[in-house]
């Protein structure tokens, strides 16, 4: 007859015997858009992408710069600019796509962001997260998460759920409502 919690009783105690000093860290993406650093949730990034023309949606949200074939899927791009109410993304060479998949509360969604260019991948432990201001932000405070101080500069966290809430841009005053006006 074999003993089948030997091993669960080894593992315990092997795991017990592991000094913890390892702090936990978490990977965001950071990009640059209009001159600032923001970083997303390394979790929810598919890939990133040259950027490539779009094709325009009719009576779309301003902030939304139109649509892109990824591999067969119909990806709407989001201008990170536009959507914070800031000015239009200008495309150069370093202009890119990132390709994210959002939680929504129906099912998640894939959709692309327009940035200047993508950064860096920042390794960030809980202890480095700073508050979000009450004041002073240059975005909305539901879209931060946190703010984290690196190299003289505060990069922007974002809570990219709420940043890219599919059904509040559908509902923006000059989006798909352009009909029933």
């Amino acid at each position: 007859m074999t003993d089948i919690t030997a091993p669960t009783e080894s593992r315990q105690v092997a795991n017990r015997a592991r000094p913890v000093t390892e702090r936990p860290v978490h990977q965001y993406l950071s990009f640059i858009l209009h001159g600032r650093r923001y970083a997303l949730d390394g979790l929810c990034v598919r890939e990133i992408i040259q950027y490539q023309r779009t094709t325009k949606v009719p009576m779309a949200n301003r902030c939304v710069h139109g649509v892109i074939n990824l591999r067969g899927a119909v990806v709407p791009v989001i201008d990170l600019g536009l959507r914070f109410n800031q000015a239009k993304t200008q495309i150069d060479r370093r202009t890119c796509i990132i390709i994210v998949e959002v939680a929504q509360p129906d099912a998640p969604q894939i959709l692309g962001i327009l940035v200047d260019a993508v950064s860096e991948v920042l390794e960030v432990a809980p202890t480095e997260m700073n508050p979000v201001p009450a004041f002073g932000n240059p975005i909305r405070s539901d879209f931060i998460h946190a703010m984290v101080h690196r190299e003289d500069d505060f990069i922007i966290l974002l809570t990219i759920e709420n940043a890219l809430a599919v059904a509040e841009i559908a509902a923006l005053p000059d989006g798909n409502k352009a009909l029933s006006a």
